[in-house]
């Protein structure tokens, strides 16, 4: 049996801040990004909620989060 990790709803009157909120990296066509498992690439279409990127080997598109993936 295995469980997801829940995420802890942070109390009003909790003397303790609550977690911040992870930050989205925004990609921009023309962009030389690094994935982990791609490599380096480079953006080719922006769309709200995902980038697709060429990798020359392959051209991919990355959904968000992009976790795996940084700007260079």
């Amino acid at each position: 049996m295995t469980t997801s990790p829940r995420v802890r709803r942070h109390l009003a009157s909790s003397p303790f801040s609550p977690d911040p909120e992870p930050t989205i990296e925004e990609f921009a066509l023309d962009d030389l990004v690094s994935h982990d498992s791609y490599g380096m690439g480079r953006v080719i279409q922006v769309e709200p909620a995902a980038v697709t990127v060429d990798f020359r080997s392959r051209t991919v598109r990355i959904t968000s989060p992009y976790s795996k993936m940084s700007k260079l």
